[in-house]
């Protein structure tokens, strides 16, 4: 009797139409409940020849792109860090690695979700585990922004708010010299978020590395930076007295420096 034969399983076909569906009811901003039961009822995705379960790393992709907040709020309250696993790599089928939900945070610039996702790693096993998963750089080459840490890549795009609540986190603050070619290369409209991204780097350096950059165009670097801060970048002079002061209350929170009086401002200090 037909209605007793086993339910058959989906197509490759049929799991990139689920799949797209669900991309766009996250894109559409429906509800958490039906989104989680879209999920883990109907949406597949096809792996090594058979279909497979939508993961909750994957439903988190879809909802840092389109800033679905709730739905994201829901993924990590539920599934905690796992839900910051790496998922497969499309293109070439391998198992990623790496902090691909960070990166995407930091390029689209989702500062409330990345908040969520700093607040879950608090749940890693270890501290070296957390601090590992913070300074991770993709592994697969397909993966974009691949071999660059979260950090790094919010410093390329002057996105001064990430970069602040990595590093308040603990991230490595690395990618000094990259800050500086941004400073230097970028258009005004840019100019505060890059000078800002800078500013972040040297309040959580413990201590600068000797830059060739500084050395081959000195000039152009001390007017940049000012005297007091390119002495300090090039060994010549302890850190400046604001930067010493600001250093503490930079680490107690990300929210603290930006609401010194504007003559505080790290921008302002030269």
């Amino acid at each position: 009797m037909p209605w007793l034969l086993p339910p058959q399983s989906p197509s490759q076909q049929q799991c990139e139409r689920t799949a797209f569906s669900f991309y766009c009811a996250v894109r559409d901003q429906l509800p958490v409940w039906l989104l989680e039961d879209m999920r883990s009822m109907e949406v597949f995705c096809w792996e090594d020849g058979r279909p497979r379960p939508f993961m909750p790393s994957e439903a988190l992709l879809y909802a840092l792109v389109h800033d679905h907040r709730d739905y994201a709020r829901c993924l990590l309250n539920r599934y905690s860090v796992s839900s910051l696993v790496a998922p497969r790599c499309s293109f070439c089928c391998c198992r990623s690695s790496g902090a691909p939900h960070l990166n995407v945070a930091v390029r689209y610039n989702r500062v409330s979700i990345l908040g969520m996702m700093l607040d879950a790693l608090k749940d890693c096993d270890t501290q070296s585990k957390r601090q590992e998963y913070l300074d991770s750089c993709s592994g697969c080459s397909h993966v974009a922004d691949a071999g660059k840490t979260a950090v790094l890549l919010a410093v390329e795009l002057s996105r001064s708010n990430c970069l602040l609540m990595l590093l308040v986190h603990g991230a490595t603050p690395v990618g000094l010299e990259a800050a500086l070619q941004t400073l230097l290369t970028c258009d005004a409209s840019q100019r505060r978020h890059a000078q800002c991204c800078l500013d972040f780097l040297l309040l959580f350096l413990p201590k600068p590395p000797l830059l060739r950059c500084l050395q081959d165009q000195p000039q152009l670097w001390q007017n940049l930076l000012g005297n007091d801060v390119f002495s300090w970048l090039c060994g010549l002079a302890p850190p400046p007295l604001l930067l010493q002061a600001l250093r503490c209350l930079a680490r107690s929170g990300p929210h603290q420096i930006s609401t010194l009086p504007d003559f505080l401002q790290l921008h302002s200090w030269r």
